[in-house]
């Protein structure tokens, strides 16, 4: 299928201020399933450069520059892309070694240096190492059944909010609260792979087919199987990552890849507005909400 989707980003300004360089991370990622056909990014006021990169994760990176002579009182960056995302079926894999089908297992020699930043232990808790181990005794310590439960327990017993702004809650804050918004939950999910010794890694990106995240920017995990490679998972809709997620970002470090950082100067107070929308083309289906902060 063709995925379409619109993002728009504006922050409004009490006072005038001048921009310093914004990180934005909003170009959708090639994958074997997906692939980019269409992508526009506008920005108001005029930037006096947009230099785009490659990170150290190998996302790319635009970094948009204004002059600062220039004062303004609002900030939009605002993206279109089209995406083409081939049907596969998301359990389709092996892992090998087969050993590593059962939990706990260790990646071989050649691979555990690379994967180093997606096993640090941040926010991995005795509370919190303990609810992982009771789900995956309940998956009899199978690999891929604990994943698939653990993204089934969080979306089960545990209450979605929407938060715009700000780094995702401590693991331990989310399991507590049994709250969280979608990037709450990633992380979540990420430290309770890591306490078993699974590599996670944050994703940003889209999806489409739930009514409130075809209009939110979303958030799920990637875990690295040995012979299967990085999978995604995602706990906020209880299920394996398919054709109907479109990629952005990924990062051993969830604060590594906001959709867009930067800061301005001047004494002013912010206020964040954004709107996304997520369309098949296939069945023309659009819908829009607005939300604020």
């Amino acid at each position: 299928m063709i995925l379409q989707v619109s993002h728009q980003l504006r922050y409004t300004y009490s006072e005038p201020v001048t921009l310093n360089p914004h990180t934005v991370y909003l170009y959708p990622k090639n994958y074997p399933h997906q692939r980019l056909i269409e992508y526009r990014m506008q920005i108001e006021p005029k930037p006096s450069a947009v230099v785009q990169n490659l990170d150290f994760e190998g996302n790319i990176q635009q970094v948009i520059y204004f002059a600062k002579s220039v004062p303004t009182q609002s900030l939009l960056v605002s993206v279109d892309t089209k995406v083409l995302s081939d049907d596969f079926s998301a359990l389709d894999f092996v892992i090998y070694p087969f050993d590593a089908a059962q939990l706990p297992f260790k990646y071989s020699d050649r691979k555990i240096n690379h994967l180093q930043p997606y096993l640090v232990r941040s926010g991995v808790t005795t509370y919190l190492e303990q609810y992982a181990r009771q789900i995956a005794a309940l998956a009899r310590w199978s690999t891929v059944s604990f994943l698939v439960n653990l993204c089934q327990t969080i979306k089960r017993d545990f209450m979605y909010e929407i938060r715009l702004e700000g780094a995702p809650l401590p693991p331990e804050h989310t399991l507590i609260s049994k709250k969280g918004s979608c990037r709450d939950f990633a992380v979540l999910f990420m430290a309770c792979c890591r306490s078993l010794g699974i590599a996670a890694r944050f994703v940003s990106g889209y999806m489409y087919g739930d009514l409130i995240q075809e209009h939110e920017l979303h958030a799920w995990v990637e875990v690295y199987l040995p012979g299967a490679g990085w999978r995604g998972f995602d706990p906020t809709e209880g299920q394996v990552v398919g054709s109907n997620y479109v990629q952005l970002a990924s990062a051993a470090d969830a604060t590594l890849v906001a959709p867009m950082a930067g800061a301005f100067n001047g004494q002013a107070r912010s206020q964040l507005t954004a709107d996304v929308w997520v369309q098949n083309t296939s069945e023309g289906s659009l819908g829009q909400r607005q939300n604020q902060q």
